[in-house]
């Protein structure tokens, strides 16, 4: 029988995940080589199901609705809140940046006369997008689905126009001195914390014989990128090898031709705009709302941050997606790690599902996460 909520659940949370980072994937693979960022989205396809199997026990134990700094608060305590509020609003200025970036980047394939300097497209569209977040103006949520379905239709012509002509020869490559770039952006690219909550509040309240929906759709919704991901860098660096691109679309052009480059950037732009305007103001808020802001203060800090550090110069979409992931593995991830066991005594609800994971195997996880995020800054500082 036919689960409307099941799959509306499902959509969301793999439409949080998939945005802006699939397009790095392809760049930071190609340098490593691609069996090694076959691995690292084997290994974290897992470890990022498990943190969000974690999150959502930790959210069905939770009588109250809270976001992450508000279970951090309930089970850790104010350190955490803070913690977690640096976090998420590190993430989100991280987002809105990349999202300029690589906007500038599709701008130039879609107009290269009219946009062939990276400044002047990146200040049109973040000049045009930040009007809208200053009005209010919000994309809602069939929009953000159709932006969703829309996106996983180009990258399946993508990759079945550029199977034929993929060189098997462009796989074989392995490059060890780049082994820990792929870490931050996968892990970017994976992670979809913040739909965890929404997807149990789309699920619940039903009946008891849906108890298994919400660790479907968490299962569901996390592999499917994974396997969309393998799928897009497979092709990209099948195709494009050595000359793959930050944003992957451009350097497919050379061999796929301007007409499926085009239209890779058309909907990359529409994708990273809906989220540029989902994102904006959902952190404008966060500031007006979590912190007291006025509105005013709120919508400049938003806007004027991630344009004054693309003004000054900080322009590499790969770098500041990998350094926002290592910081939210990092923080986020071990913040929600440590809250189960608090969540599993403290909590106030009877859970859908009950994780029984060895302590020893939380605490190496959250070493993998500081030892990665100390790998990947030594990387990019070097």
């Amino acid at each position: 029988m036919f689960n409307k909520k099941f799959y509306f659940a499902l959509a969301s949370l793999v439409g949080a995940i998939v945005g802006v980072g699939i397009f790095g994937i392809p760049y930071v693979v190609s340098r490593a080589g691609f069996w090694i960022g076959a691995a690292y989205l084997i290994f974290f396809g897992g470890v990022i199901l498990l943190l969000h199997l974690v999150y959502g026990e930790i959210v069905c134990r939770t009588q109250e609705k809270h976001r992450l700094p508000g279970y951090a608060a309930k089970y850790l305590g104010k350190w955490a809140k803070g913690l977690s509020f640096f976090s998420v609003s590190f993430g989100l200025l991280s987002a809105l940046l990349a999202y300029i970036i690589v906007g500038s980047h599709f701008l130039n394939i879609l107009f290269p006369y009219l946009f062939s300097n990276q400044l002047m497209a990146g200040l049109f569209f973040w000049a045009i997008l930040s009007f809208a977040v200053w009005r209010g103006i919000k994309t809602v949520a069939w929009m953000e689905f159709l932006m969703t379905i829309f996106l996983i239709m180009v990258i399946a012509i993508i990759f079945f126009w550029g199977v034929p002509k993929m060189n098997l020869n462009n796989l074989a490559d392995l490059n060890l001195s780049h082994i820990f770039l792929p870490y931050g952006v996968i892990f970017f690219a994976l992670i979809g914390l913040g739909a965890i909550p929404e997807i149990k509040e789309i699920l619940y309240p039903v009946s008891r014989r849906s108890n298994k929906s919400f660790l479907k759709v968490i299962i569901l919704g996390t592999l499917i990128p994974a396997a969309l991901y393998f799928l897009f860098a497979l092709v990209v660096v099948g195709v494009s090898g050595g000359f793959t691109t930050q944003e992957a679309i451009k350097g497919l052009s050379q061999v796929l031709g301007k007409n499926i480059a085009g239209l890779g950037a058309l909907f990359g732009i529409l994708a990273v705009s809906t989220s540029f305007l989902l994102w904006g103001i959902n952190l404008k808020n966060t500031f007006i709302y979590d912190l007291k802001m006025r509105k005013g203060i709120a919508t400049v800090l938003v806007l004027g941050i991630p344009i004054l550090l693309f003004l000054f110069g900080i322009r590499s979409f790969v770098g500041v997606i990998g350094l926002a992931g290592v910081i939210i593995g990092a923080v986020e991830g071990s913040l929600i790690l440590l809250m189960l066991k608090k969540a599993k005594k403290l909590g106030n609800r009877q859970p859908e599902y009950s994780l029984k994971i060895p302590s020893i195997f939380l605490y190496f996880l959250i070493g993998i996460f500081l030892l990665g995020a100390i790998g990947q800054i030594f990387y990019f500082v070097k």
